[in-house]
């Protein structure tokens, strides 16, 4: 090889070798500013303990979870008690959410993404973690799911994650891991849905509004119902009676309806009674009203309290009284717990699945035991 052949080699490797850095320092220039947030917390700074509520604004909807004496309620329903659970979980995935996919947007990606703050077309959930006070410790806006790949219905599927926002950096959007379901002003997503329990029914009673109904009875929380009032040949369909009862005690929300509905509108003008009377010596009414999709406007009401002595069997010895005493005095301790949020539901409409409703609402005829033909 002669040396000119040798040194043209040489400015060649130089202007290649150059070239190549100057491409790595271009692009690491680039990634720099993403590389150094990448799995940062998204909302740095942000701690639970200074927490006091929980505003979440979406199109047309807003639904603030507010703490108040310890607990966290609903501001917007009355102050009805929100799922503890769902709260905190909400709250620590905020915490936990990292910086990850990154991407610059302007206004329209904004608007394609769902990442406008109310009031503007394209608005996603715009959720504000407040202090005391109502100082702002975070905001956040939640957009669009984000799947890998696209399903064959995007509404009901969960996501894979979600675009989302800070306010204060509007010119990025990132893709967060978590789809992020509570995300919602939805009341039904964060209500506590504890409701009655009338446990060991002895008394269960249908009113209609037009007058029919059936009444059923028991001498003894094993015993068999009666049906009151029982003609010549009618026979109580005993399944049905313990079904009815069973569901007495296994209340439960799906929603609570708006604070405005009107008794017209819900159909608790002329509502149908359902009313228990338990061996423990309470009373639940349940005023039932019109169906509202798969739910039923209801309004409930608990009465007394619960028995404080236990009557002894006969023969019973030292050791059964012991601890049949023992499981009274717990039984009357978990429904002195639960009484107060059972009597606080008298203030509220609340929706209730029409499913748990259908054998307390079952008409007399369906309530015995059909003939053999």
């Amino acid at each position: 090889m002669s040396a000119r052949i040798a040194a043209v080699l040489v400015v060649l490797l130089a202007v290649l070798g150059g070239g190549a850095l100057l491409i790595f320092q271009q692009q690491r220039a680039q990634q720099a500013s993403n590389v150094e947030t990448l799995g940062q917390p998204l909302l740095r700074g942000l701690q639970a303990a200074e927490l006091a509520a929980i505003r979440i604004v979406e199109p047309g909807a807003t639904l603030t979870l507010a703490l108040k004496d310890g607990r966290w309620t609903l501001a917007e329903r009355g102050g009805f008690p929100a799922d503890f659970a769902k709260v905190r979980d909400f709250v620590l995935k905020a915490i936990e959410l990292k910086v990850g996919q990154s991407e610059p947007i302007g206004e329209p990606d904004r608007a394609r993404l769902a990442l406008n703050e109310p009031g503007k077309d394209g608005a996603g959930a715009l959720i504000e973690f407040l202090a005391a006070e109502g100082k702002p410790l975070a905001r956040l806006l939640v957009g669009k799911k984000h799947f890998r790949r696209e399903p064959e219905n995007p509404d009901k599927a969960s996501g894979d994650g979600r675009f989302v926002m800070r306010p204060d950096s509007p010119k990025t959007a990132f893709v967060v891991a978590d789809p992020l379901a509570q995300a919602s002003a939805r009341s039904a997503l964060w209500i506590d849905k504890t409701a009655y329990a009338a446990e060991m029914v002895k008394t269960l009673e249908l009113r209609l509004p037009d007058g029919g109904g059936w009444r059923i009875e028991r001498a003894g929380d094993n015993a068999d119902w009666k049906l009151v009032g029982a003609k010549p040949g009618e026979k109580l369909e005993l399944t049905r009676a313990n079904s009815a009862a069973y569901m007495m005690g296994r209340g439960s929300l799906a929603d609570l309806a708006p604070a405005d509905a009107k008794p017209g509108e819900t159909g608790l003008d002329k509502p149908t009674l359902v009313s228990a009377i338990t061996f423990d010596g309470l009373t639940y009414t349940l005023r039932v009203g019109k169906k509202a999709g798969e739910n039923r406007y209801v309004r409930v009401a608990v009465d007394g309290a619960p028995r404080k002595e236990r009557v002894p069997e006969n023969s019973e010895s030292a050791e059964d009284k012991a601890r049949r005493d023992r499981e009274f005095s717990e039984r009357v301790k978990r429904i002195e717990d639960r009484l107060p949020h059972e009597k606080a539901l008298a203030d509220y409409v609340l929706l209730v699945p029409a499913s748990k409703l259908e054998d307390m609402l079952a008409p007399r005829a369906e309530m015995l035991e059909r003939k053999k033909p």
